[in-house]
């Protein structure tokens, strides 16, 4: 059966139909109204309408940033909207009919990734998404892992830094302040201000004062030295982290997604070098695989309707 996916971000709604082999039949996009919670779910009800429009639609899955309940109805909390013990499933059942789920947008990029894209092939995969901050899902023995709350695999604040950095979630040395884009931009901008790596980045920084993604990745894909060492800088803390996920999950693949993930190679070796650095009892381990995710932009709209479409054959 045919599903919808809805993936709510910060700057826009994306939403497609999706089939049962992953594949996107149509879709749609509208910029996310900012600010206004109702404004938003009105959006969301005229997406779904619009989408299902001539199809025979078996569910609905929505992804947003946040805490959901186990139940896949409540958003406890969500950043970016004013959603606080939210029951979104409930009044968009009201407002379209159908069944309709709701999950954390991460979770439905991972599942994305494991049911069609670089995760398909292993039953074990854990997923970063490397963007602003850091995002995670996990997949154990075939199963989302959600928590016993529904606020499971917030992997972006796993503490790598005792007493390190600010964090936006109240604490201190996450690893969102280390291993994001966000962080990127800031060993940027470190390296640039110190000098001696290349010239490029320096130069860059000033000329414009503050670095953007756009700029620091194409200095990347140019090799500039300056840049190419702060992604390793990033990759650094990413292994050590995906090193202490693997003594406690042990999966066979760890998938990275994400705006930098694009860096490829560049990004996975010195991930690779620091997870062996750092993995409890080296070489009586079998080593996962370190792959960049293949879905992209898809993943949101495409995970979240392959999860209502599940939950609609567990509960059938």
């Amino acid at each position: 059966m045919h599903a919808i996916g809805i993936d709510i971000g910060g700057t826009k709604i994306a939403g497609a139909v999706v089939d049962e082999l992953g594949g996107i039949v149509r879709s749609d996009r509208v910029p996310t109204p900012a600010g206004d919670a109702a404004s938003l779910e009105s959006a969301v009800v005229e997406m779904i309408e619009g989408l299902r429009a001539d199809e025979e639609i078996g569910a609905v899955g929505v992804a947003a940033a946040g805490f959901i309940d186990a139940a896949q109805s409540t958003v406890y909390y969500a950043p970016n909207i004013d959603w606080r013990n939210e029951p979104f499933r409930e009044k968009l059942e009201a407002r379209v009919g159908g069944t309709v789920v709701v999950d954390n947008d991460a979770n439905a990029a991972g599942w994305a990734e494991f049911r069609f894209g670089a995760g398909r092939l292993v039953s074990d995969m854990v997923m970063l998404t490397i963007g602003t901050g850091v995002g995670g899902a996990i997949v154990a023995g075939d199963r989302l892992f959600r928590g016993g709350f529904g606020a499971g695999a917030e992997l972006g604040h796993l503490r790598v830094v005792p007493g390190g950095l600010a964090c936006g979630c109240g604490q201190r040395g996450c690893l969102e302040q280390y291993g994001s884009g966000r962080a990127l931009l800031r060993m940027a901008g470190e390296i640039a201000d110190a000098g001696g790596i290349g010239q490029a980045l320096a130069r860059a920084r000033a000329e414009q004062g503050e670095l953007d993604g756009a700029l620091v990745g194409g200095l990347i894909a140019a090799g500039d030295p300056g840049a190419v060492a702060a992604l390793r800088q990033l990759g650094h803390w990413l292994g050590e982290a995906a090193a202490s996920l693997s003594a406690v999950l042990d999966p066979q693949r760890f998938v990275f997604g994400g705006g930098v993930a694009i860096a490829g190679e560049l990004l996975l070796e010195p991930i690779r070098e620091a997870y062996l650095e750092h993995l409890p009892a080296r070489g009586y381990h079998p080593e996962p695989d370190f792959v960049v995710a293949e879905l992209q932009n898809d993943a949101g709209v495409v995970g979240a309707a392959d999860l209502a479409r599940v939950w609609v054959a567990e509960h059938a």
